[in-house]
């Protein structure tokens, strides 16, 4: 792919393959949340995800402090920019000639600190145009839009020659598609020996089926959350052979508890939290290889 490619305009927004797609690409398209953009305010690094890690007391100052929620709202990004760190610590050896992909960038937050960390290009994929335009205007601000882009299309059914790929990530975004036709897709794009990342909250199979508060959340983001054990087949199913399997629970539920108390509340904190603590809900990182 040429710097010139790279640098072409999104296209137009496809027609979303199923009814489905097509509300979760308004749902995104409308969302403009505090919780994302505050965050993202602190230092240009948009996420669409959560936090792990322990909180800095310090940091945060005293409630009598009068910047003490602005240290509060810069504390949720640290944590959640350290979330995405981590999973780009997981995708193993990438040098500056490969590319990856981000599928459900969101505002490319992810995108932005992939180049930064490994010098590569990065392509992201999203259902919502306005995402995509935002992603986009953050890689021309910051002077690397030939190495990171966002394209407005399905992660079911990627603009990406079959092995071109030496990794590529969900990053909380699996809960919106089948397991099987997404890992399908990734095997694809991947080349052999690529590797595969995701960060997800799945519900947890000893617990028998979803919890109430798992359904809370489906309710909230308009999602289908899977169970640990769907992702482990559906990798299995399409040669993905996972490498890592980590329980990153009790490292996010300081920042949702964090959270719960900041001004950015959105209703589902609660959910997160009790189904986080009687252990119906984990949140896992899953790192396979292509083989």
């Amino acid at each position: 792919m040429t710097n010139t490619e790279l640098t072409a305009a999104s296209p137009s927004v496809p027609n979303p393959a199923t009814p489905y797609q097509g509300d979760i690409a308004r749902y995104w398209d409308g969302e403009a949340r505090p919780v994302n953009l505050r965050l993202g305010d602190v230092d240009g690094l948009y996420h669409h995800h959560y936090g792990i890690g322990e909180i800095d007391r310090a940091a945060l100052g005293t409630p009598e402090d009068s910047e003490s929620e602005k240290k509060l709202i810069s504390e949720l990004h640290r944590l959640e920019s350290a979330q995405a760190d981590f999973l780009l610590a997981n995708l193993g050896d990438i040098g500056p000639d490969d590319t990856l992909v981000d599928a459900g960038c969101g505002r490319g937050g992810s995108m932005v600190m992939a180049h930064q960390r490994f010098g590569c290009k990065v392509e992201g994929v999203t259902l919502s145009a306005k995402q995509a335009e935002f992603a986009n205007g953050r890689a021309r601000d910051l002077g690397i839009e030939d190495h990171v882009r966002a394209r407005v299309c399905n992660m079911l059914d990627m603009p990406f020659e079959t092995g071109s790929t030496a990794a590529s990530w969900n990053n909380e975004s699996s809960m919106y598609v089948d397991l099987h036709d997404l890992f399908a897709e990734h095997s694809r794009v991947l080349s052999v020996g690529g590797r595969y990342v995701t960060i997800t909250g799945c519900w947890n199979p000893r617990y028998g089926q979803p919890s109430k508060w798992v359904s809370q959340i489906n309710a909230h983001f308009e999602c289908n959350i899977h169970s640990r054990r769907e992702y482990l087949r559906a990798m299995a199913d399409n040669r993905l052979v996972p490498q890592a399997v980590i329980d990153l629970t009790p490292d996010t539920l300081p920042y949702w508890e964090l959270r719960a108390t900041s001004s950015l509340v959105t209703g589902i904190e609660e959910a997160f939290i009790n189904s986080y603590k009687d252990r119906s809900f984990q949140y896992v990182l899953i790192a396979a290889d292509r083989v």
